[in-house]
């Protein structure tokens, strides 16, 4: 039935291979079980209550994307979005959560009418697929970078904005244990080598006293009923410009940020064709519409595609039966949330920066020799870390393409979805990075 219904001899995977994909997705992404409620405590929102929601929500994008689309991608809370939501809406604005939630409802339900018109599948059809490499690459730097800095090999410096975490910080040496393992494995081509790499590091850790043993090992769920359906309740609160604007700009972010993403995953697992299109990817938007509407009525800032799905592509994950198993054990952790404090960013750091190695091998497919070509491509490889989102450096790179094609004379290769892209990612701009 699993292979009838996923396609697994197709996609050249099996049912345990899957399943060891989902469970390094998994420990990969399980951080945001803690970190998404931090974030959202900060706009008002009970703590206990964004737990159990992050766990459900997650738990249904990841459903959604496995049975919709057939792809090995889990959809969660995306900490930029959290983080926007949080401290620049509610925080910033003064913005109640209720109104915020109401507004990401109204910007998923306009989210899945651009995907009904297949508007965003002929925006990523459109993309040059020198530029597609770009992207994966990108998100492959900015995984690594993420990684660097959970692990704290790179750290906040005043004078150089970042620097070289200290040697006598304890948490660095659980994540140059982990890597150190992890490269070997890698490089001794032992299968799992990633995941096998967590779980030491965090035996590790816990040998060293860094990493406490968990108190207890079951739980019972927080409620959700301080925010389930507030989004619902509070529609008729989305009544002025500054709240349009708020839903507009949710929109934005969402709509680059996911198609960014989208396009780094696919390109990782194999799955875009030779003419450069990706199969089902309508699908995939339309996954990642629904899961954003069912997030915001059980109340969690927008679902996104998730990076963290590239260390469970790295193991092997092909198809949605890596998502649907990623889905099973948020619903799991709900119970065994202690067990998840075992699991630090230090721990899950050197998978993220393995990742990162991996994904940058789509730089070779760049044709670095046009110019034209390379100064686009690299906008984005590098905006991607430097700016710390996927979706503002999407835009440099596309706002510099239709430019230097036109200076290079190649302006009829440029297709029209591409200057009508320079012209949205030029109001994006103004939009998120104004004020």
């Amino acid at each position: 039935m699993l292979e009838k219904f996923f396609h697994l001899s197709d996609a050249h995977t099996t049912v345990k291979r899957e399943l060891i994909a989902a469970l390094t997705t998994f420990v990969s992404l399980s951080y945001i079980l803690f970190v998404n409620p931090n974030i959202l405590h900060a706009a008002g929102i009970n703590k206990g209550a964004a737990f159990t929601v992050t766990a459900i929500a997650t738990a249904v994008g990841c459903f959604l994307m496995g049975l919709i689309a057939n792809y090995p991608i889990a959809l969660a809370p995306t900490l930029g979005s959290a983080a926007f939501f949080a401290y620049n809406v509610c925080v910033g604005m003064g913005i109640s959560w209720e109104t915020a939630l109401a507004s990401v409802l109204v910007a998923s339900i306009l989210f899945i009418l651009i995907t009904v018109l297949k508007l965003r599948e002929k925006v990523v059809d459109a993309i040059p697929q020198d530029l597609k490499y770009a992207i994966s690459a990108g998100i492959g730097l900015f995984i690594a970078f993420i990684g660097l800095q959970n692990g704290q090999i790179i750290v906040d410096n005043k004078s150089s904005l970042v620097g070289l975490g200290s040697f006598n910080n304890p948490a660095i040496w659980i994540t140059l244990f982990g890597l150190i393992l992890t490269v070997i494995l890698m490089a001794a081509k032992v299968p799992g080598s990633i995941f096998i790499g967590m779980i030491v590091t965090a035996g590790f850790g816990i040998a060293i006293g860094q990493i406490s043993m968990p108190h207890g090992f079951i739980s019972t769920p927080p409620s959700i009923a301080p925010t389930f359906g507030q989004a619902i309740f509070h529609l008729k609160d989305i009544n002025t410009a500054q709240l349009w604007m708020v839903v507009v700009t949710f929109l934005l972010v969402t709509f680059f940020d996911t198609a960014g993403t989208l396009i780094g995953m696919t390109q990782q697992a194999g799955m875009v064709n030779k003419d450069g299109k990706i199969p089902h990817i309508g699908k995939a938007f339309l996954s990642d519409s629904l899961a954003m509407v069912e997030g915001s009525i059980l109340g969690t800032a927008p679902l996104g595609t998730s990076v963290e799905s590239s260390a469970g592509i790295a193991m092997g994950g092909r198809t949605g039966l890596t998502a649907i198993f990623v889905g099973i054990f948020f619903l799991i952790a709900m119970i065994f949330s202690p067990l998840l404090a075992v699991i630090p960013t230090t721990v899950t750091a050197p998978a993220l920066i393995i990742v990162g190695v991996l994904m940058a091998g789509n730089l070779k497919y760049i044709n670095w020799d046009k110019f034209e070509i390379a100064f686009p491509s690299f906008l984005v490889v590098v905006g991607m870390p430097l700016t710390y989102s996927i979706s503002d450096g999407l835009a440099l790179g596309m706002i510099a393409y239709p430019i230097t094609m036109i200076a290079a004379k190649r302006y009829k290769e440029v297709s029209p979805m591409m200057y009508i892209l320079f012209v949205l990612f030029i109001i994006f701009f103004l939009i998120t990075n104004m004020g």
